[in-house]
């Protein structure tokens, strides 16, 4: 078989693949680079985009990179080829968090991710309310086996587990709210309307705030005389994914990224909505409240899913090689 040539539109799909990822606060913290020898993509991690107080270990941006090189992956089998992933491929370079070879398309090796390469473009954070519909079993099922696939797991709770959850990441919500150095970290990454920039979130992406007081909704703007959305309510009974891992290192940290990546990419096949709520992981107490009593459980993110509006888009930088 006549392995596709990595050619200049081929990269450029690739690489505006890996930017569609989510990344928190839209920081974008990776960089890509091309080693032509190999036929592999490389994902480093920027430094300069992360979140000191928020994000002290950087578990945060490597979620964010492995979601990038999960968009690779899939845009990779879009064109032809099979990719082959090596996480933390050097301990020479500790930036460089991944590579993705391309290599001929061998039959049987996984089931195809191309059938997900049409939502990367769409897959959209959606802050907005829900209309409570429940999301049949089946897709349910299907999100699960996604995160699965990719070495983490999705638990998606009752209706009183899940407010449980909610309770811990309101709390974590309001610590955020009163530690003054939090809450201007975070309000350096929300754009004014019409500004000329390739990374965090524009006032026109925030959502509403829950007037029923239930929904976690994050404050990126605090005391900020800024235009604000009329309180809306959201839905009564929230369905909500708690993704998760067996160990929390580096490497489990990307899986983690690229198992985010392939439910939020199944949710939006099926045309399902999702906000991430990360408030509760960034305080080591709550965070390992959210686990509960489940042993060698390391929650990385909760997920908010249901049908509603589609979610503003935020900007993203070039999609170049360094």
């Amino acid at each position: 078989m006549q392995t596709r040539e990595v050619d200049a539109p081929a990269v450029q799909a690739l690489l505006a693949a890996g930017v569609a990822a989510p990344s928190i606060h839209n920081t974008q913290p990776w960089r890509f680079g091309l080693d032509p020898d190999s036929r592999s993509i490389l994902v480093h991690v920027d430094r300069g985009r992360g979140l000191p107080i928020a994000d002290p270990q950087r578990r945060t941006q490597y979620l964010s990179v492995g979601a990038a090189v999960f968009n690779i992956r899939v845009a990779a089998e879009h064109l032809g080829w099979h990719p082959l992933v090596r996480l933390l491929p050097t301990a020479d370079d500790p930036d460089l968090l991944a590579t993705v070879q391309l290599t001929r398309t061998t039959a049987g090796v996984r089931p195809s991710l191309r059938v997900l390469y049409e939502a990367v473009e769409r897959r959209h954070t959606s802050r907005m309310p829900f209309t409570g519909r429940p999301v049949p079993d089946p897709i349910v099922s299907e999100m699960i086996s996604s995160a699965r696939a990719e070495g983490a797991h999705l638990d998606v709770p009752d209706i009183m587990a899940t407010r449980r959850l909610l309770r811990l990441t309101a709390a974590a919500e309001a610590r955020n709210a009163a530690h003054p150095a939090r809450a201007a970290e975070a309000r350096t990454w929300i754009t004014a309307p019409g500004a000329d920039a390739a990374y965090g979130i524009p006032l026109t992406a925030l959502g509403p705030r829950d007037a029923s007081g239930r929904m976690p909704v994050r404050d990126f703007t605090g005391a900020l005389p800024v235009p604000q959305l009329p309180a809306l309510r959201f839905e009564r009974h929230a369905q909500a994914a708690l993704l998760w891992t067996s160990h929390d290192g580096q490497e489990d940290w990307l899986r983690a990224g690229q198992a985010l990546q392939r439910v939020l990419l199944t949710t939006t096949v099926h045309g399902v909505r999702t906000s991430m709520l990360h408030q509760a992981m960034e305080w080591p107490d709550l965070r390992d409240a959210m686990a509960g009593s489940r042993q060698r459980c390391h929650p990385q993110l909760l997920i908010r899913f249901g049908y509603g509006p589609e979610g503003a888009r935020t900007p993203r930088a070039p999609a170049n090689l360094e």
